[in-house]
């Protein structure tokens, strides 16, 4: 098992997903010195607040640019709500904002039509697009716990790896690659999301 590395970037529920991470049997660190993220097998991307403050510190840390270096090491890298939509091309919250540019997708506002209230929090059922190991040994259609105003819109259909629905079908995780992202919080959604934290810890690359 990889030693796993907890982005520090001082934006985020750093200690739940620690305390995640311990009960699953996982090593995990929080790292908050960018030159230090390399010494990594794997990495989290958390994040709670607004995108442009989060990209801002990622940026003026260093800690941008040393996750592009692992992603194109292709370290295995699980963004978790914001960390999830940082990992995107661009986001519209709060104005136009470039993110990691990772994935094909841009961070959207729920739309106003839709008459659902926004932000999204509480639980809802997951629907997987395609098979993953982070979805081994998940029941069909888990409950899972969100809290977001924003989602994801992927280019890519593939990439697409499981939904939900909050008024409209939306992407609730995606992967391409060694890049995977959630947008519900798998600290706070008990066995599923324990599960899915300790299938990514477990997984081996090679």
């Amino acid at each position: 098992m990889s030693r796993i590395a907890v982005v520090d970037y001082g934006m985020g529920n750093l200690q739940s997903v620690l305390n995640a991470m311990s009960h699953v049997g996982a090593a995990a660190d929080l790292v908050s010195n960018a030159d230090l993220l390399g010494g990594y097998g794997k990495i989290i991307l958390p994040g709670v607040g607004a995108f442009s403050q989060a990209i801002a510190s990622l940026q003026t840390s260093g800690m941008a640019d040393a996750l592009h270096t692992a992603a194109q090491k292709h370290r295995e890298i699980l963004g978790i709500c914001l960390g999830m939509q940082l990992m995107c091309r661009d986001s519209e919250e709060d104005g136009k904002f470039t993110g990691l540019g990772w994935i094909a997708a841009s961070v959207r506002r729920f739309p106003q039509h839709l008459g659902v209230r926004i932000p999204h929090i509480g639980w809802n059922d997951l629907s997987f697009q395609r098979e993953h190991y982070l979805l081994q040994g998940l029941p069909t259609s888990p409950d899972v716990y969100f809290v977001h105003s924003y989602r994801v819109e992927c280019d890519n259909r593939e990439d697409v790896l499981a939904t939900s629905d909050y008024g409209e079908p939306f992407v609730a995780m995606f992967s391409h690659e060694n890049l995977m992202g959630i947008q519900f919080h798998p600290e706070k959604s008990q066995t599923a999301g324990l599960r899915i934290l300790r299938n990514f810890a477990d997984h081996n690359a090679c």
